[in-house]
């Protein structure tokens, strides 16, 4: 793998990863990926909607840090704009007024 695919994949870099037994999505940031797994920071697909009702909202919520070991990620994919296809980070920024940096960050 060359350098410039590895950097699309550095710490912080916003994704989507696919996991499966059981099937399951989560987005966030990429803490570490090595060959045991991926770590982010970030929030299951099925709890999107609801996270961002409570950012809205002012509410004090965290973003969860996980762990996932390499044998259930399916596929890892750029958070990022297709055409007139938001990210989940346009999203997010759409729904709360908040830049998905900022919750990183704290």
């Amino acid at each position: 793998m060359s350098d410039e695919k590895t950097d699309l994949f550095a710490p912080g870099a916003v994704v989507l990863v696919t996991l499966n037994n059981p099937r399951e999505k989560y987005w966030g940031a990429v803490i570490a990926i090595s060959t045991a797994g991926i770590s982010l920071r970030g929030v299951d697909l099925n709890s999107f909607e609801d996270f961002t009702r409570l950012v809205k909202a002012g509410e004090d919520v965290a973003l969860n840090a996980v762990f996932f070991p390499m044998h259930r990620v399916e596929r890892v994919e750029m958070d990022s704009r297709s055409g007139d296809i938001q990210s989940m980070q346009d999203r997010f920024h759409s729904k709360t007024g908040r830049s998905f940096a900022q919750m990183i960050e704290g």
